[in-house]
């Protein structure tokens, strides 16, 4: 039995060793195969590193991409309605004559300013002195009956009482004075109204203002029913311009209104590239263009340089709100793509990189940002056309003409 057994303990220790040995090489073979995973991740990890080492190399080499850019400012911002408007006098007179006659004499130069009350052109005073005489003569000579009348009032009713003569009588005589009382105030109307012709043959300035040109010369006959008149007078003085805006602009105007505080309103030329006249909305339309969709606004200006004319047309701004505080960029510098609006913003390592943004309102060549920049970070304004992320720049002085609507001071890094 001890013959027997001794075999069997060298076969077992036989398998020990085989399993033993196996197991030792299953990890050797991991143990190689971890060692060339990690030498094939390092070795991808050096090349990569030279390529981009190199690629940095050579846009460091390369010549940047030329352009503009400016800082963003944190300022305040006008948000303005715009409408189209044209100047419209306070006063517009054609003045006329009040008395037919012929026109004797003009005291007015054309283009004059003249003040209310100011002489402008007399005519032909005689006729209506010629009135003025009769009238006199026919009231002197009706004061007289009625002097008579009266006294033969006064004895009849003597006579009547002592029942001399009947009450008719009595009774007619009181007509009569009272007739005569009727005429003479007839006599003192007329005796007013040839005064108030003589004074009509004064043709004096309604309003104060400018004078056009004459309608009619000197030695011509003038009549009340003469449609053109002798000249028109429009005060410049203060004016005002009648603009129109959209409906849906109108609930923002009344709120402020309310608030009891002017509204400034700018006038510009035609072009919108000259500020002519700064004044304030006087009064809105009581009610809205069905055909247009539009409400107009009256708005007064001083002018006292006279930089506004009648019938001159103009665009009106109202401004309405003041933003306080808000990051504001030239609208050139806003970018529009697939995902929306951005901007390029240069870097410190002079690279653009895009930046997305939410844009407010935008002025004047100005647009406010919301969301995505802050005031002082540089953005690219012009040359942005040749950008991608990033790409080198090279800062160039901007041109002149070009508008400055925000702090166009460029910054080196």
């Amino acid at each position: 039995m001890i013959m027997t057994s001794i075999p069997e303990e060298k076969g077992d220790d036989q398998n020990d060793v085989k399993k033993t040995h196996a197991t030792g090489l299953r990890r050797r073979w991991w143990i190689v195969l971890l060692a060339i995973c990690l030498i094939a991740i390092g070795t991808y990890a050096f090349f990569i590193k030279r390529e981009e080492a190199a690629r940095k190399k050579q846009t460091s080499l390369a010549p940047g991409i030329p352009v503009v850019a400016v800082a963003a400012k944190k300022s305040d911002m006008g948000i303005y309605i715009t409408g189209l408007g044209s100047v419209t006098p306070v006063y517009t007179v054609a003045v006329k004559t009040r008395v037919d006659g012929q026109l004797m004499e003009v005291l007015f130069r054309e283009g004059q300013i003249v003040s209310r009350g100011e002489l402008l052109a007399r005519i032909d005073p005689r006729p209506f002195e010629v009135q003025l005489t009769q009238a006199e003569g026919q009231m002197a000579r009706d004061m007289a009956q009625l002097k008579n009348a009266q006294i033969d009032l006064e004895r009849f009713q003597v006579l009547w009482k002592e029942d001399s003569i009947p009450k008719q009588q009595l009774d007619t005589q009181d007509a009569l004075v009272r007739q005569l009382e009727g005429a003479i105030k007839t006599d003192q109307g007329q005796i007013d109204s040839a005064r108030l012709n003589l004074v009509y043959c004064q043709i004096t300035a309604p309003v104060s203002g400018r004078v056009g040109l004459r309608l009619v010369d000197p030695g011509n006959i003038v009549h009340v029913t003469d449609v053109t008149g002798l000249v028109v007078i429009t005060q410049l003085q203060p004016i005002t311009v009648i603009f129109s805006i959209p409906e849906d602009s109108l609930p923002q105007v009344l709120a402020r209104l309310k608030t009891g505080e002017p509204l400034p309103v700018e006038a510009y030329d035609r072009e919108m590239s000259q500020r002519l006249a700064v004044g304030s909305l006087l009064t809105i339309d009581n009610q809205i263009d069905p055909a247009t969709g539009t409400v107009r606004l009256r708005a007064i200006f001083q002018n006292e340089k006279n930089e506004l004319f009648p019938n001159q047309f103009v665009n009106a701004r109202l401004l309405v709100e003041v933003r306080r505080g808000a990051t504001v960029v030239p609208a050139s510098a806003i970018q529009r793509g697939p995902e929306g609006t951005f901007v390029y913003v240069v870097t410190a390592d002079h690279t653009a990189t895009v930046r997305p943004v939410t844009i407010g309102e935008v002025q004047e060549g100005q647009a406010s940002i919301k969301a995505g920049l802050s005031p002082g970070e540089l953005v690219v304004v012009d040359g942005a056309e040749r950008l991608r992320e990033g790409s080198r720049v090279e800062l160039r002085a901007q041109r002149s003409g070009t508008p400055q609507n925000a702090d166009t001071t460029q910054r080196a890094y």
